[in-house]
Parts: C-alpha cells; sequence; structure tokens
C-alpha cells in the first residue's frame, strides 16, 4: 500500500465506507419497506442497480435475515470511524457523512450497547418507524 502507516489508513477508510454504507443500504430498505416493496425483490433490483454495494450484498442480507450477526461490534464501528474523522482533522479533508454516521453509532451503542453488531445499528430506524425490515430466504450467518 505505500510507506509505514499506509495499510492502516486503507483500513480505516474501507471501514468508514462499509459503515457509511450501512446505514444508507438500511434507509433504502425502509424507504423500499414503507412504500409496499417486497423487501425480498427489492434486495434483488438494488444488488442489480447502481446501487448496489458490497455492504448490500452481504450485510443487507443479515439485516433482512433479522440475525444482524456480521461479527463486527457497535464499540468496534465507533473506533474506526473515530480514526477516520481524526485522519480527515489530521489530513484537511472534512468527513461530513463519516461525522452524521458516527453520531447514529453513538446512538445505536446507547440502545443496544457496545458489543452488539454493528449492522443492528440499522434497528434504530425500524425502532423509529415500528417497521421490521424481513423477508424469507437470507441467511442468518455468511457464508
Amino acid at each position: 500500500m505505500g510507506p509505514l502507516g499506509s495499510a492502516a489508513l486503507i483500513k480505516v477508510i474501507t471501514n468508514m465506507l462499509s459503515f457509511i454504507h450501512l446505514v444508507a443500504d438500511g434507509e433504502a430498505l425502509m424507504l423500499a419497506r414503507r412504500g409496499g416493496q417486497d423487501l425480498a425483490q427489492a434486495w434483488a433490483a438494488i444488488a442489480a442497480s447502481s446501487g448496489s454495494s458490497f455492504v448490500h450484498e452481504t450485510e443487507g442480507q443479515l439485516i433482512l435475515n433479522g440475525s444482524y450477526d456480521v461479527g463486527f461490534s457497535m464499540d468496534l464501528a465507533l473506533k474506526d470511524l473515530g480514526f477516520a474523522l481524526g485522519f480527515g482533522r489530521e489530513l484537511g479533508v472534512p468527513l461530513d457523512l463519516a461525522g452524521i454516521v458516527q453520531q447514529t453509532f453513538v446512538r445505536g451503542r446507547t440502545a443496544y450497547g457496545g458489543t452488539a453488531q454493528s449492522t443492528r445499528i440499522v434497528r434504530l430506524l425500524e425502532d423509529l418507524t415500528w417497521t421490521e425490515l424481513r423477508a424469507e430466504g437470507f441467511p442468518a450467518r455468511l457464508t
């Protein structure tokens, strides 16, 4: 990746993007659900479109299953988001979306605890709208 420390920066960047995608995917799925769409069909349509992402194709399935079991905690997500925001300050890069997502994860940790799965962040939206994002045929764990 380059000089010493470059890989750490890339790791933080990729995790920052995954948390942003995770929150965005939850919002997109909720919009589909509340709009009366079949969530399995909506998931497939998103996966086949420009709106897809690795997070949608993997963690989105765990959300629709209801397990949220991705093996990464809220505390770890907040740690990496903190590192990303620190790099942003250090390098003079405003990270508006990362800051918003960090605050969302702070709310998630308050609601569900630091050891809760990071994908459970979508549960905040489910709780707020009294609407679950569930569909048949999605795995409880990724293989």
